[in-house]
C-alpha cells in the first residue's frame, strides 16, 4: 500500500470502530468527565493513532539516541552503559550533623551530594541577623563561613566524589569556600566536579530568594562562568532550575519554556561578556521536577531537549555538538506531598521518579515520604533511595534506550508541549527578554494564574488529590519527623563569635576591601572571593561588601 492507502485505511477503520465498537460502549458506560486535560490544559484525547503524528519525521524531530536533536536521549547507550547519578538532597542543623548524614548516604549506596542550605545561608544573613532567628539550620545546613565548610566535608576527599550546591545569591561564595577546602585537602581545582544551582532569574521569577538587583546578579555569574571555563573545566557552573517554578504553581508547560529561556539569557549575557558559546555551554545543566501527570512529565523532559538543541542552534550558532546536549537532574515534586496520610507520599514518589527515568534524567533525588512536615529522617531518606535502586535494578525500564519513544500518545503530546513552549519563547522575545519580562512581572503573572487555577480545581474535586479531598481519614497515625535542635542556632552565634575572634583582623579587612574593589572596578570576583574566604570573612560579610556596590533587589509592586 502506498503511504496515502495506508493513511486512508487507517481513517476508515478509525471510524468503524468508534461507531461499531466504542458507540456502543459509551452508550452503556459515560466516560468520568466531559473533557479530559493535564495540568498544563492541552485536552487529552481518548484515542492516539499513527494519525495524530501524520506531521512527525523521524529523522527531524526523533532522531537517534545521542543524537540531533536528542528527543530521544543525550547518550547513545543511555542507561545500558550507565545509571543515573542517585542523589539525595541532605542538609539540616550544623555542618557536623550534615557531615555524619552525607557519611551515611555514601555508604548506602548514594553516588552524589547533594547539598541543601538553611535560608539564613541562602539570603545571606549572618546566625545572629534578627532575621534569622528560629532558620538556623532548619530547612538545610548553617553554613556561614569558611569554618563551616571545612567541617561539613571533613573525611570526605572532594576528589572522589560530586558534590551539588543548591546556592544562588551566594552561590559564588559557597564555590569559594568549596575550592579553598578542596585546597586543603590537596585537591586541585580542576579535578572537582559538581554543580551549583546558581539560577538566580528563577529567584525572581519563583522562589524570591534574592539579595541583589537583577543586572549585578547577573554579572556575579558571568564572571563564575568565566572563571570556572578557566579552571574548573569539570565543574557545571549553573543548574538551570524550573523544579521552583513548578513548585511555585506553574504548570509543565510554563516550567518548560521559562527554565529554557532562562538559559537562553544566561547564553546571552556570557557571550556578552565575551565568552565563547562552546567554551561554557557544554557544562550548563538543568533541573526539572517530576510531578503526577506521568505522561505529561516524561514529554516535557524529551521536549526539553528537542527545543534547546533547536533553540540555541537557531539562536547562538554553536559549532560544538556538545553545547546542544541539554543535561538535566530531576527532584520528584515537594509540592505534590501530602501531609495527609504521608505514606501515601511512598506511591507519588516512585511513579514520579519512574517518570524522571524514563524522561532520560542523568541525575534524580527522591523526596522522603516526611518532607511536607520536615527534612527527612534517616529512614524516610533511605526508603527515597532504594526507590530509585529498585528502579534501576529491578523494574526493567533502564534496559532499553527511551522504550516510550513511538508511543502515539507520547510523542504527539511532546508535540503539544514544545508548540505550547514556543508560543511562550515567542511572547518573552517580543518582550525583549527574560530581565525585562521580570521587571514587568509577566512570568510571575503568568505563575500565580496557574498556581489558582490548580487550587480551584482541587476545591471543586475535578482534580482528585488521594487524602486531601477524596479517600479522607478522620484520624490518623502521627508521624516521627526530623526535629532540629533549638540549640544549633545558639552553637552557630557562638562559633562565629569564636571564629571573628581568632581571624586575622587585618587580612580579613584588606580581602573585603579588596573584594568592593573589585566590583566598582569590574573586575572578575571569583579571586578576591577566595582570597576573602580564605581570610574567614564570613558570608554574610561578604554578602554584605558586594551589596554596598550593587545594592540590594526591591520586587515592583505591581508584579
Amino acid at each position: 500500500m502506498a503511504c496515502g492507502d495506508v493513511d486512508d485505511h487507517l481513517k476508515r477503520e478509525k471510524a468503524r470502530w468508534e461507531q461499531q465498537t466504542l458507540a456502543p460502549s459509551l452508550s452503556r458506560l459515560r466516560e468520568r468527565k466531559p473533557v479530559f486535560k493535564n495540568t498544563s490544559g492541552i485536552e487529552v484525547q481518548r484515542l492516539y493513532t499513527p494519525e495524530d503524528l501524520s506531521a512527525l519525521e523521524y529523522p527531524r524531530d526523533l532522531g537517534f539516541p545521542g543524537e540531533f536533536p536528542y528527543t530521544r536521549g543525550i547518550h547513545a547507550s543511555m542507561y545500558r552503559g550507565q545509571l543515573w547519578t542517585m542523589r539525595l538532597f541532605a542538609g539540616y542543623g550544623t555542618a557536623e550533623d550534615t557531615n555524619r548524614r552525607y557519611k551515611y548516604l555514601l555508604s548506602q549506596g548514594n553516588k552524589g551530594l547533594s547539598g541543601a542550605i538553611d535560608l539564613p545561608t541562602l539570603m545571606g544573613c549572618e546566625p545572629e541577623d534578627p532575621r534569622a532567628a528560629g532558620e538556623v539550620g532548619k530547612c538545610g545546613v548553617s553554613v556561614a563561613s569558611l569554618g563551616d565548610m571545612e567541617a561539613l566535608f571533613d573525611g570526605i576527599p572532594l576528589g572522589d566524589v560530586t558534590t551539588s550546591m543548591t546556592i544562588n545569591a551566594p552561590a559564588a561564595v559557597l564555590l569559594a569556600m568549596y575550592i579553598a577546602v578542596a585546597e586543603q585537602q590537596g585537591v586541585p581545582a580542576a579535578a572537582l566536579g559538581g554543580t551549583l544551582q546558581n539560577d538566580i532569574l528563577k529567584e525572581y521569577i519563583a522562589q524570591k530568594e534574592w539579595i541583589y538587583p537583577i543586572r549585578p546578579s547577573m554579572r556575579i555569574i558571568t564572571d563564575m562562568i568565566a572563571w570556572c571555563t578557566e579552571h574548573l573545566p569539570r565543574w557545571n557552573t549553573i543548574s538551570i532550575s524550573g523544579f521552583h517554578i513548578r513548585e511555585a504553581g506553574s504548570t509543565a508547560v510554563q516550567e518548560l519554556a521559562f527554565t529554557l529561556y532562562d538559559g537562553f539569557t544566561y547564553v546571552e549575557e556570557a557571550i556578552k561578556a565575551g565568552l565563547d558559546i562552546d567554551d561554557f555551554a557544554p557544562r550548563l545543566s538543568f533541573f526539572f521536577n517530576a510531578h503526577n501527570d506521568f505522561f505529561e512529565e516524561i514529554a516535557k523532559y524529551r521536549a526539553a531537549r528537542r527545543l534547546w538543541a533547536r533553540e540555541l542552534r537557531r539562536r547562538f550558532e554553536p559549532k560544538d555538538e556538545r553545547s546542544l546536549r541539554l543535561r538535566f537532574h530531576t527532584q520528584t515534586s515537594g509540592e505534590s506531598l501530602t501531609v495527609q496520610q504521608p505514606y501515601n507520599n511512598v506511591v507519588r514518589v516512585a511513579i514520579q521518579a519512574l517518570a524522571g527515568v524514563l524522561g532520560g534524567t542523568q541525575s534524580l533525588h527522591t523526596n522522603g515520604l516526611d518532607e511536607a512536615y520536615a527534612l527527612p529522617t534517616e529512614l524516610a531518606a533511605r526508603i527515597a533511595l532504594r526507590t530509585q535502586q529498585i528502579i534501576a535494578h529491578e523494574s526493567g525500564v533502564t534496559n532499553v534506550v527511551d522504550p516510550l519513544g513511538g508511543s502515539y500518545y507520547l510523542e504527539a503530546l511532546t508535540n503539544q508541549m514544545e508548540a505550547a513552549a514556543s508560543d511562550y519563547f515567542r511572547r518573552l522575545d517580543e518582550l525583549g527578554g527574560m530581565i525585562p519580562a521580570i521587571e514587568t512581572g509577566f512570568p510571575q503573572r503568568e505563575i500565580r494564574q496557574a498556581a489558582w487555577q490548580y487550587q480551584r480545581e482541587i476545591e471543586r474535586k475535578e482534580r482528585v488529590i488521594v487524602g486531601v479531598n477524596e479517600y479522607v481519614m478522620e484520624e490518623e497515625e502521627p508521624l516521627d519527623i526530623l526535629v532540629i535542635d533549638p540549640a544549633v542556632e545558639k552553637r552557630q552565634i557562638e562559633r562565629l563569635r569564636d571564629l571573628r575572634a581568632g581571624r586575622d583582623q587585618t587580612r580579613w579587612l584588606g580581602a573585603l576591601d579588596a573584594l568592593r574593589k573589585a566590583a566598582v572596578d569590574q573586575d572578575n570576583l571569583m579571586p578576591p572571593l577566595i582570597d576573602a574566604v580564605k581570610a574567614y570573612a564570613t558570608v554574610g560579610e561578604i554578602c554584605n561588601a558586594l551589596k554596598d556596590v550593587f545594592g540590594e533587589y526591591e520586587e515592583p509592586l505591581e508584579v
